[in-house]
């Protein structure tokens, strides 16, 4: 059966025009919440009467939301240093071990990626209120470490199939330990696996919600769950600007990974 070309040049505009209005109907809203932490309402209205930057010096002033965002970082900083360290471990051993159940091991890593995260969440809450871990520092890490982790161990591992295990020996046999080669040639060869596993790791924990809520207590709460508690009580713009600033801080990282990425190729 013969293609008609002239008709696929049709389809093709038809393809771009789709992807382009599902682009819109997803960062729409951003926008819409973007310009309404601008307006000078006390409410959310959209268009925004006037325009002003009163709400976020009134964010920025309030101790309430900075320990929120200071507690969101410091919990999210742990989960990056300790996904970033057990996933490297964790794919050295899938990717270079020849043990028995390595598959099994690999796809218990990767379950809290497709089990719902109400239910991960609601299973850590009981467990954790037993243990005493409920509403601590810990107690976050520990739940956000276990949803960010496998991200760590596909992009690290990924890096690491990509990379020729020769070179390795080839510096091993030129003198260096085992340990030196992996230290001075293995790693720096697949850093842009362990960074890319760093960004995830880092957005995922300050990005999450439902974990976060159960996890929380009336002195230590992040910054989503702040939103989100703030968001049932009162519709102020406030919660438009600390919005706007968890997309800002998200798209930078993005663009700093980018940026890194375009770089090394």
């Amino acid at each position: 059966m013969l293609l008609d070309y002239s008709r696929l040049g049709w389809w093709r505009w038809v393809l771009a025009a789709v992807s382009l209005m599902t682009g819109l109907f997803l960062l729409l809203p951003i926008v819409f919440i973007a310009a309404l932490s601008f307006g000078d309402s006390r409410w959310l209205i959209f268009p925004p009467p006037g325009w002003t930057t009163r709400w976020y010096s009134d964010l920025l002033s309030d101790d309430r939301w900075l320990s929120a965002a200071l507690t969101s970082a410091k919990i999210a900083t742990l989960v990056t240093i300790l996904s970033v360290v057990l996933g490297l471990l964790a794919s050295f051993a899938l990717v270079r071990g020849t043990f028995r159940g390595k598959a099994l091991l690999r796809g218990f890593f990767l379950t809290p990626m497709i089990l719902p995260v109400v239910v991960l969440a609601v299973a850590l809450y009981a467990v954790f209120l037993r243990v005493g871990l409920s509403g601590t520092l810990t107690g976050f890490v520990i739940a956000h470490l276990i949803v960010a982790f496998p991200f760590a161990v596909i992009t690290i591992s990924t890096a690491l199939d990509a990379f020729d295990p020769a070179i390795e020996d080839a510096a091993i046999l030129c003198g260096a330990s085992p340990w030196e080669a992996r230290a001075r040639v293995t790693l720096p060869a697949i850093s842009h696996g362990v960074f890319a596993a760093a960004i995830f790791s880092f957005l995922i924990s300050w990005d999450e919600v439902v974990l976060a809520i159960f996890m929380a207590s009336p002195t230590l709460q992040t910054l989503p769950v702040k939103v989100w508690t703030t968001l049932r009580q009162d519709l102020t713009p406030s919660i438009a600007a600390a919005s706007t600033i968890l997309v800002c801080i998200t798209l930078l990282l993005m663009v700093v990974a980018a940026l890194i990425r375009r770089g090394r190729t």
